[in-house]
């Protein structure tokens, strides 16, 4: 029996996964205090750094839009500049928030290949112009897994990581999706993140079964300074703080994050091999994560549209995302693949 409510427009179309449910049950018992003094954040806080394998500074945001465009504004003064791939969330998705909250430093877009960035291409925008009239460069930020459901090894982010630090830049990831990216390739966070070079990251919940919240890792302590400050006068320190943490705890100390993302992945990959090789349907990006990308014609697209089915195609003509979540029933993505075949009469 499949529930016939699930999509694949997002993956925040999913619930809360029980354990986060759970976590914030148990947070909901007595009075605790409150801005982030309680047992719950210190808790998550502790396990972040044991999964890290490092003393890394942590803090909580409401959403990812948040936490990214303060993390950046940290790195930035208004003066400064943010490489950042041509398809990045911070570029096409957030409405501005980076630049509003740095008060104005600008995003540069780089050329990216299936959504990741090289060190060529970042050292051709850093490059690009050195004099005074330009915003001079500052920071690079990249997004793991991609929008487009690459992701970077760790050799790829050494060698970003090398050329950042050859031209005095700053390295953030967007992680909405870091948890999936762990998964496929079978890395540990740390290995992902500061073992190559990474300076802070942004870890998604939202998007691996929280009801909201991202967590704000600065593995170089030093650029966390007053950050704490950035994040109330932004609106982002949750009074009853408690309610943001407790379900990272839920999430980490049973390794229920990667379980949930290795569940998506699998999902994604199960629709990618049911569709392979049906005439009129191309997969766009290499499937890595869990999001698949396929490239249909807009009379098939019409036509799931019609049975239904919701998914995204910001991505060009022709082009749909289809997301899975920590929650995807394997029969929900069956029934997905037989209604392409149906439609493309196969």
């Amino acid at each position: 029996m499949t529930d016939n409510n699930q999509q694949f427009a997002s993956d925040n179309y999913s619930g809360i996964c029980p354990e986060a449910w759970a976590a914030m049950e148990k947070a909901n018992h007595g009075h605790e205090r409150a801005y982030g003094e309680d047992q719950w954040t210190e808790r998550a806080a502790e396990y972040f750094r044991q999964l890290f394998e490092t003393d890394c500074e942590v803090f909580f945001a409401f959403n990812g839009t948040a936490a990214n465009s303060l993390a950046l504004a940290s790195l930035c003064q208004s003066y400064h500049s943010v490489i950042c791939s041509e398809t990045a969330h911070v570029e096409t998705d957030e409405c501005g928030a980076p630049e509003f909250f740095s008060n104005g430093s600008k995003l540069l877009t780089a050329a990216s290949t299936h959504g990741k960035l090289t060190p060529q291409s970042i050292r051709e925008v850093a490059l690009k112009r050195q004099d005074i009239h330009y915003p001079k460069p500052r920071v690079v930020t990249l997004t793991q897994a991609t929008e487009v459901g690459t992701v970077y090894r760790p050799d790829e982010l050494k060698a970003i990581s090398a050329t950042c630090k050859d031209l005095g830049l700053n390295l953030h990831m967007d992680g909405a999706r870091f948890s999936n990216a762990c998964s496929f390739l079978g890395c540990t966070p740390a290995e992902l993140t500061w073992k190559s070079g990474v300076d802070v990251l942004c870890f998604g919940g939202t998007k691996n079964g929280m009801a909201v919240g991202e967590a704000i890792l600065f593995f170089n302590r030093s650029l966390a300074e007053d950050f704490d400050y950035r994040c109330k006068q932004a609106g982002q320190l949750a009074s009853k703080m408690r309610f943001l943490s407790a379900p990272w705890v839920g999430l980490l100390e049973g390794d229920a994050w990667l379980r949930h993302a290795a569940h998506a992945n699998h999902c994604a990959q199960l629709l990618a091999s049911l569709v392979k090789g049906l005439p009129g349907v191309e997969l766009m990006f290499p499937v890595e994560a869990n999001g698949v990308f396929l490239q249909m014609p807009e009379a098939a697209l019409d036509a799931l549209r019609g049975k239904g089915w919701r998914f995204y195609t910001f991505i060009g003509s022709g082009g749909a995302r289809f997301m899975c979540s920590w929650d995807t029933q394997e029969a929900r993505v069956r029934e997905l693949a037989a209604d392409i075949r149906s439609i493309l009469g196969t």
